[in-house]
């Protein structure tokens, strides 16, 4: 996996000041199956460098992560994501002792493409065929021969009751409703209104129910029900909570770091496996670039309507307008950093389901990598311009690789 804490690099004075002028420090978790390791690499530099946040959100496996991030002390973070990780990276079944060895015999390989593509496509057929252990298994029956009751075995392929225990060993949730230091937001669909509703603990207990639901992506997983209603995953409508957070009041000078699994851009496809890949890349990254547009258009019209009202008779609004227009006339700057993950030329589109342990350390390693030299730019955590009132940056366009 990535550096034992032993040999962490000492957290950064400088850029921990210049987070430390941020009320909001936001970790902003995208969906994307096995790829959420990718995830944990990025919190486990972020810890290192001493920076917390103080609201967690997420959508599917990034609620997961979310959830386990906000449900432990700072100092058991990062070993709980890792315990974690390394459980539901295992096959489900008699699949574990064949897997250890194909891994160990991988392990001792020269690196090569074509190899590591072959490990990832067995650890991806794994994955359908036994499920994974603490995560999902398949129904004994089809839900095809079930009647059509609406029963979970009628409406899912696996069943993820073993989820359900790994989520109440590995995240307190008692402290996620009690510890108003933090804020956890997940999202999800519901299935019979279309929409995405997000749960935060700052307005509503969180439970475990929360948490599968933000997960359920059918028609692998069944719905959860949830005071009622039936819950699928958020990702259906938005797979990541960024809007969420921006539009939040009141506002605060808000810090997001938004970690994304997919990446909108990427090369033309060569084949049908490169389409089914393109596609899923495409359609699970397009909210985070359509949020980030959108607070940019809120803060120039910001910044447009202050203009305007200096130009009015007696430079205020009519009174009938203040309480319409108050929203949009503060001055809260946002700071978003993102770090987006950046897919392997021997990953195919099963990448989102190879749980295996050497896609694992690939992944978690990259997250680590990723947010090191995002570190290595301590400019781009200082406070933006108010006249501007919103900054973006991202390591994969800015700088040299």
């Amino acid at each position: 996996m990535s550096r034992e804490a032993a040999d962490a690099p000492a957290p950064d004075a400088g850029i921990c000041a210049r987070v430390a002028r941020y009320p909001t420090i936001a970790l902003v978790l995208q969906g994307g199956g096995a790829l959420g390791a990718y995830q944990c690499g990025v919190y486990e530099r972020l810890h290192q460098a001493g920076i917390r946040p103080n609201w967690f959100a997420g959508i599917s496996i990034g609620a997961i992560n979310a959830a386990i991030l906000a449900g432990n002390p700072p100092e058991d973070r990062i070993a709980q994501l890792h315990a974690f990780w390394e459980t539901v990276t295992e096959p489900a079944g008699p699949m574990s002792l064949p897997a250890l060895a194909i891994r160990t015999m991988v392990a001792s390989l020269p690196e090569d493409p074509m190899l590591l593509s072959w490990a990832r496509g067995l650890s991806a057929m794994g994955a359908l065929l036994q499920g994974q252990r603490g995560f999902f298994e398949p129904r004994t029956l089809s839900p095809f021969v079930m009647p059509a009751d609406g029963s979970d075995a009628a409406t899912s392929f696996y069943d993820t009751a073993p989820l359900r225990d790994t989520l109440l060993r590995f995240v307190d949730f008692d402290r996620i409703n009690r510890d108003r230091s933090v804020r956890l937001t997940v999202g999800a669909t519901s299935v019979t209104r279309g929409n995405v509703r997000y749960f935060d603990s700052a307005r509503e207990p969180i439970r475990v129910e929360h948490i599968l639901a933000s997960g359920a992506l059918p028609p692998a997983f069944a719905a959860v029900d949830i005071d009622g209603e039936p819950y699928w995953d958020g990702g259906i409508v938005s797979n990541t909570p960024l809007e969420y957070i921006l539009d939040c009041r009141p506002h605060e000078d808000t810090l997001v770091l938004q970690v994304d699994l997919w990446s909108a851009r990427g090369p033309a496809p060569r084949s049908m496996l490169d389409v089914l890949e393109r596609m899923k890349d495409i359609r699970f990254s397009s909210r985070t670039r359509h949020g980030t547009q959108m607070v940019e258009m809120a803060q120039k019209l910001r910044t447009s309507l202050k203009e305007l009202i200096t130009r009015l008779p007696d430079g205020r609004l009519p009174p009938h307008l203040d309480a319409t227009l108050a929203p949009y006339l503060d001055d809260r700057v946002f700071n978003i950093i993102h770090l987006i993950y950046q897919t392997k030329v021997h990953e195919q589109q099963n990448k989102d389901y190879a749980f295996g342990r050497i896609p694992l350390r690939e992944h978690w390693d990259s997250g680590v990598h990723d947010m090191d030299r995002t570190l290595q730019h301590p400019a781009w955590f200082d406070l933006p311009d108010r006249d501007i009132g919103v900054a973006t940056h991202d390591v994969h366009r800015t700088a040299p690789g």
